[in-house]
């Protein structure tokens, strides 16, 4: 289950997608996040999820890679979708005892975990195409009108790349720490959800330790390096926009909005 995160992951492709601006795909993912939110059908959705398709099929990574991340949220998107389809008012379709579930409910289920879904792959693509340093560079080059008042925009964009950039790494250190304790005899799967998060415990402490160590092995090659962000800092490989970032930026905008006039669309909906 810890290889399945494919968040924070870049995985390495000669395509279109890759090629692009890292701020182009920065703010295109901002934007599509927004955008989830702002369609209120199942039209809209569809829209979103036929560019996204077309994103991932021009990015030349593996649909199956993609989807595998979706294994460590399943809990999440079942916990919500049956949440969802409990605690809305409507027709009634089924009836037992206090729990009742109407079409309305059972609609807003389906639409709350297709929302989840299409957050997760698509704010994972951003990651899947891009490298580490050119996510730091991006950030930083979008943050950097607020340096001018004071706001450390190189440091607050080396945190978030390293944030991304170490997700995988923990999840190894994750996974290596579970099959030791699994191997002298520990049980993270029987008993009841106490019990199995008591069992937590003894994976716990060693990830913290482990992560702070990470932490200052990497702090000690940077110094050694001595490395600095702001102004002074140089970059080996200037980013600059090109005329593949113009048309994707206008192809993705003709995609939002036709996401957007679904809302206007006469069918059934929630806000």
């Amino acid at each position: 289950m810890i290889r399945d995160i494919t968040l924070g992951q870049y995985f390495p492709a000669e395509s279109k997608v890759h090629e692009l601006d890292a701020r182009t795909k920065i703010i295109i993912t901002f934007l599509y996040i927004i955008e989830t939110f702002v369609v209120n059908n199942f039209l809209g959705f569809l829209v979103l999820a036929i560019g996204l398709a077309i994103v991932i099929g021009i990015s030349h990574v593996p649909p199956k890679f993609i989807f595998r991340g979706l294994k460590v949220i399943i809990v999440i998107i079942i916990f919500t979708f049956v949440l969802n389809m409990f605690m809305m008012d409507g027709r009634v379709l089924w009836h037992w005892k206090f729990l009742t579930i109407t079409y309305e409910g059972l609609y807003r289920a389906f639409f709350v975990a297709l929302r989840l879904i299409l957050l997760i792959i698509g704010t994972s693509m951003l990651t899947l195409s891009t490298k580490p340093i050119e996510l730091t560079d991006g950030f930083e080059k979008l943050l950097s009108p607020l340096s001018k008042v004071g706001v450390p925009s190189g440091e607050i964009a080396l945190m978030m790349s390293i944030a991304l950039r170490f997700i995988p790494t923990l999840m190894e250190e994750t996974d290596k720490i579970i099959k030791a304790q699994q191997a002298r005899g520990a049980d993270f799967e029987s008993g009841n959800i106490i019990k199995r998060a008591k069992s937590l415990i003894p994976i716990l402490i060693p990830l913290f330790i482990s992560s702070f160590r990470i932490a200052q092995d990497l702090a000690l090659a940077m110094e050694a390096r001595c490395y600095h962000g702001g102004k002074s800092r140089t970059r080996m490989n200037q980013i600059a926009f090109k005329k593949v970032d113009l048309i994707a930026a206008i192809i993705v905008l003709i995609f939002f909005t036709l996401a957007t006039m679904t809302r206007f669309i006469d069918i059934w909906h929630f806000a």
